[in-house]
């Protein structure tokens, strides 16, 4: 397999703001990176309109020169097929906005409570269930979050609270610092969960100084990080990964089951093995959120099912996600087999 060349320079990757930077955000840049021919052109170029590109060049480099179907490439090339609009998809297929309980903060379940701590993403996944999220009427500064943590305060149900985006490691360890610092004077909040993708597609975030910023409060840490493919586990990636977990971090991973990405039993089988390899344990394996602009995308239902079930025979249990999907208004992520089919 040959695989894209690096461009970035040794000094640029000892930063992760420099990651961001040099990101490839032009649908042409990305072809003409990835040696893809001219037909990918025009229809990338509108879908791009509708969800902006952007994927880092520390991911990029996993990808195969040559190949409009590698598999990770398939989860940030912007398609024309992201214009047809079925009559089952919607802008909120999960019901976000009718679970605000104040700007910026989303709850759901019982016990725990979200907050969109930013809107800012380093990769721009174009299965994205938040793709339509109307981030402008979140928190920006500091002071802007205190009706939210009134909310908190007075609530001592809560005892998990999820910093998610977005994605909440695009904010610098100052800004992170000062969210995490007021949680940790709620007294009745026990865990903090964050959910990335970053140490997937741009692995130099993870520092030291961000370690010991996730690991040094009273709060028990539990990083979520999500990988679909087996080859995004690679190189610096790897290590990310290990440093969360060696550093006293609960990590676990959730996917997403993707059409001609990781729809087949071989794929997942390699996906959780080296994700157990590095301590990261399979945690959820997501169906499609019906989320316009991703129908592309959607598994059959009954074929996750299969895939599952091909797993067991292979697998130990510890390593098998479970199969679920997000239902509006549900106490909880419901498990396929327990939830009526979708057509």
């Amino acid at each position: 397999m040959t695989v894209i060349e690096s461009t970035i320079q040794p000094a640029a990757t000892e930063s992760w703001q420099r990651g961001l930077a040099t990101a490839v955000r032009d649908p042409d840049e990305l072809l003409d990176l990835l040696q893809l021919s001219d037909e990918w052109r025009e229809p990338a170029r509108r879908a791009a309109q509708l969800f902006p590109l952007m994927v880092p060049r520390s991911f990029l480099e996993r990808m195969e020169v040559g190949n409009p179907y590698d598999p990770l490439l398939l989860q940030v090339l912007p398609l024309g097929a992201e214009e047809i609009v079925p009559d089952d998809y919607s802008l909120d297929a999960v019901g976000d906005q009718d679970a605000k309980r104040a700007p910026g903060l989303l709850q759901k379940y019982a016990g725990r409570a979200l907050m969109i701590a930013t809107g800012a993403c380093a990769v721009h996944c174009r299965y994205c269930f938040r793709r339509h999220y109307a981030y402008g009427e979140d928190p920006k500064r500091l002071v802007d979050w205190e009706p939210a943590f009134q909310v908190l305060r007075k609530d001592d149900s809560i005892h998990e609270l999820i910093l998610s985006g977005g994605d909440p490691l695009m904010l610098t360890d100052r800004r992170l610092g000062e969210l995490c610092a007021l949680l940790q004077t709620i007294p009745h909040l026990r865990r903090l969960r964050v959910h990335t993708r970053l140490p997937i597609v741009l692995p130099e975030r993870v520092t030291p100084q961000l370690l010991e910023l996730l690991t040094a409060g009273p709060l028990t840490p539990i990083v979520v990080v999500h990988s679909n493919h087996p080859r995004e586990l690679s190189g610096s990636c790897s290590d990310a990964l290990r440093q969360l977990v060696r550093a006293g971090c609960t990590v676990l991973n959730q996917a997403v089951l993707l059409r001609g990405i990781n729809d087949d039993a071989d794929t997942l089988a390699e996906l959780c093995e080296k994700l157990v390899d590095l301590g990261v344990m399979p945690y959820y394996l997501h169906q499609l959120d019906r989320v316009i602009g991703t129908a592309h995308f959607e598994v059959a239902e009954a074929r996750g099912l299969e895939l599952i079930a091909a797993l067991r025979p292979r697998l130990p249990g510890y390593a098998i996600p479970q199969f679920v999907r997000e239902i509006a208004g549900a106490p909880h992520k419901v498990p396929i087999s327990e939830a009526p089919p979708n057509p």
